[in-house]
């Protein structure tokens, strides 16, 4: 038995001195004296995975993967916003309006639109046609022309009446909106700029349907109706005050020739609303409500006929220039200098030649509209 436990210490001993002997070798990359046991690792196997209550493991690792969900949110947001642009500016309807011609008006200071409203049923069946009371008339025809600028001589609206007696290049004079008759927007735009002076930067159209639609689409438009307004024709029976107009409402009101001076009180509501519709748009209640500007983008995109060289970021500022009306800006009518009527052309009206002068020649040199033609 004795013997039998000698044998045991002896192994036991050999093992112990093993063990000693392999933590006696050098670690790589470490002097061999010093503390065998000093294992750089030794913290994390003697944790025994505690948490420390400072800095937690598992929520460092969250946190580092926050700028990575940030970048990939960034991302994503770019590419919709720059996705979204291009897809609204591919819906935009185009056509060659703006094109050169020998003796065309050259460049001139700022910007200017020639802006459109026709009569245009396309979008609406017989249905709407008969609620929003258009009429059944196949093509399509001028119901309002306004020239908006804007540049260093500041922002200024001016209503072209569309019975305006004027030369109309390849077919004598007639009224103005018969160009557009006789020649679409391509004629139309160039007898402007004879008639005016005035180089046309750019073209924006829109028919009865995407009115109607714009209008909707930002919750109607307030505007301040000066007297009761009944008229079968436009569908509208308003009463007097300040309200809130409907797309079917706005539409009519833009149209009536139900007063004493006809289409040219017409013209005076056409840049009244024109400017409290482009303010709402542009405000931040409808801009930074999706329920509001997603409908907005998608009917103005789809109604508009521009230009072939016009994008959506020139219509983005031509809404922020008609907002500069409503808060500031110059409304006026070409100053009328009498009237007269043939047989071949009907009624018609026709300007004054010294103020309508006075009048593009600010234009045309960048200057302010003279006040004593402002419409007060």
């Amino acid at each position: 038995m004795a013997g039998h436990g000698r044998k045991d210490d002896g192994v036991a001993r050999e093992r112990h001195d093993s063990v000693r002997a392999e933590h006696q070798h050098a670690a790589y990359g470490r002097e061999a004296y010093g503390d065998p046991y000093d294992d750089p690792y030794a913290g994390d196997q003697l944790a025994g995975g505690r948490v420390y209550p400072d800095e937690p493991p598992a929520r460092r690792r969250r946190r580092r993967r926050w700028p990575r969900v940030l970048g990939v949110i960034a991302v994503v947001l770019v590419l919709l916003i720059v996705g979204g642009y291009f897809y609204l500016d591919s819906r935009l309807e185009r056509e060659s309006v703006l094109v050169d011609y020998p003796g065309r008006v050259a460049d001139t200071p700022g910007t200017n639109w020639l802006i459109v409203g026709s009569d245009s049923r396309k979008g609406l069946d017989k249905a709407a046609q008969k609620k929003l009371h258009t009429g059944y008339a196949a093509g399509r025809r001028t119901d309002s022309m306004m020239l908006l600028h804007y540049g260093a001589g500041g922002t200024s609206l001016i209503s072209l009446p569309r019975d305006s007696y004027v030369p109309i290049p390849g077919h004598g004079s007639n009224k103005l909106n018969a160009a557009f008759a006789f020649g679409g927007p391509k004629l139309l735009a160039q007898t402007v700029e004879k008639s005016t002076g005035v180089h046309i930067d750019h073209y924006a159209e829109i028919g009865f349907n995407g009115f109607v639609g714009v209008v909707d689409a930002v919750g109607g438009v307030n505007i301040c109706v000066k007297e009761d307004l009944k008229d079968p024709k436009a569908g509208i029976d308003l009463k007097a005050g300040c309200q809130n107009l409907k797309g079917s409402d706005a539409l009519g009101y833009v149209r009536s020739r139900h007063y004493a001076r006809a289409d040219l009180e017409r013209v005076e509501h056409q840049r009244q609303f024109f400017g409290a519709l482009m303010k709402k748009a542009s405000s931040p209640a409808t801009l930074l409500n999706p329920f509001r500007s997603v409908p907005l983008a998608l009917h103005s995109t789809s109604n508009f006929l521009v230009d072939d060289g016009d994008h959506l970021y020139d219509l983005v500022r031509m809404m922020w220039a008609m907002r500069g009306v409503s808060n500031g800006g110059v409304t006026v009518t070409v100053p009328v200098g009498g009237t007269g009527s043939s047989p071949s052309v009907g009624s018609y009206i026709t300007w004054d030649k010294t103020k309508a002068s006075k009048l593009f020649g600010a234009l045309k040199q960048g200057q302010p509209v003279p006040s004593d033609l402002v419409q007060k």
